[in-house]
């Protein structure tokens, strides 16, 4: 009988956790523009020559 009573505390206990984890990660925003001093990582190249050049790396390392 206890140890059927501390399996059901403890699923009890995890299910909840999981729960609260759950409704915090549903109340974070992840795609909202940045705020501050944020810097835009990657620009797009036009000219066609540093395409061709990026996607010859592409090919030659596999990344």
């Amino acid at each position: 009988m206890k140890v059927f009573l501390l399996f059901t505390g403890c699923t009890l206990l995890f299910y909840f956790g999981i729960l609260w984890v759950n409704q915090e990660y549903q109340n974070y925003h992840r795609y909202d523009e940045p705020q501050g001093k944020a810097v835009k990582v990657v620009q797009m190249e036009t000219d066609k020559q540093i395409f061709l050049e990026r996607l010859e790396f592409f090919y030659q390392t596999g990344e």
